[in-house]
């Protein structure tokens, strides 16, 4: 009852998002946005689960961004999903090969690696002008979908159709990682990882596949953000940006897959209502909400709602 109650006010909020970015064509790219975001920041809880958080996973969407552009170009007649799943699988490549060395690490050495692996990236993306288009990025001719050639309007809003599905899917499948064996190995690698090497699992190799799923979540993420938007550029693998991943993380909290799109919505609609309402200081906007949500709500917005259905009035931060 309570899985069919959640998944019917999913379905009825997606229907709402499509019918309102059909009836308010400017809403197209901010709804993707949003959702791309999501389902970045649903790689990053994927790793927050085993207790690790990284500084420098934007580097994936870099590389998935890229991935998806120059297939686009380098094959003008092929279908805009066949260039999302090269840009993805692009990700997924790197990451199983960046998985091997990090997952050697914990704590604030796991993060910074990442980090420091992030910016090699992001250098590279707008040295090789040649290769990238530099700082000003690389653009490509809008890719035909399941075949047809669409108009910027119809291409948008069928982006839009495209990330609520995927958000949908990779959103159900993260869910039953977290339900799985192997996603409760990944809060024993949290709580007590020396227990779990007794009883004969690895750690390593748990952490590996997180990783690697990781990678992939936040490469359709930004695969989906550069077919929407036609071109891809360095500041998409920017420390920032992967900063902003883990505050939307943090934001809709680890404890369940809808945390990274609640996040996400909270995210962009502060961001918009700052920058329309507090131009000048919408920095301090973002960082005052960031506080509010350790100091009362610690495990996020899912936490909270999940603690309210449940009738509790205290939070402890776990997941």
């Amino acid at each position: 009852m309570r899985l069919s109650v959640s998944g019917l006010g999913i379905g009825c909020a997606s229907m709402a998002l499509a019918a309102l970015t059909w009836a308010w064509p400017w809403m197209r790219m901010p709804a993707v946005t949003f959702l791309s975001y999501g389902m970045a920041a649903l790689g990053l809880s994927v790793l927050m689960r085993a207790g690790q958080v990284s500084f420098g996973h934007a580097m994936y969407a870099l590389i998935a961004g890229y991935g998806t552009a120059f297939t686009a170009r380098a094959f003008p007649g092929a279908d805009a999903l066949v260039a999302l799943a090269a840009g993805v699988l692009c990700s997924v490549v790197v990451g199983t090969l960046v998985a091997a060395f990090v997952s050697r690490y914990r704590g604030i050495f796991f993060g910074m690696l990442n980090l420091g692996i992030s910016m090699v990236f992001f250098s590279l993306a707008g040295k090789l002008y040649t290769l990238t288009g530099g700082t000003d990025g690389l653009r490509f001719d809008r890719p035909r979908l399941l075949g047809m050639a669409l108009g910027r309007g119809n291409f948008e809003w069928s982006m839009v159709l495209l990330a609520l599905l995927l958000a949908a899917l990779l959103g159900w499948m993260v869910q039953r990682y977290f339900r799985s064996s192997a996603g409760q190995i990944a809060i024993a690698i949290r709580t007590n990882e020396t227990r779990l090497e007794y009883i004969g699992l690895s750690a390593r190799a748990s952490l590996i596949e997180a990783y690697v799923l990781s990678s992939a979540l936040v490469g359709v993420g930004g695969a989906l953000l550069a077919l929407a938007q036609g071109l891809v550029t360095p500041e998409s693998g920017y420390w920032l940006r992967s900063g902003e991943y883990v505050f939307i993380a943090i934001l809709g909290g680890a404890g369940h897959a809808i945390g990274a799109f609640l996040g996400a919505a909270a995210f962009e609609l502060i961001l918009l209502a700052g920058s329309a309402y507090f131009t000048n200081i919408w920095q301090i906007v973002l960082g005052l909400t960031l506080l509010l949500v350790i100091f009362f709500a610690p495990s996020g917005l899912v936490g909270r709602f999940q603690a309210l259905r449940l009738g509790g009035t205290t939070e402890d931060g776990k997941s």
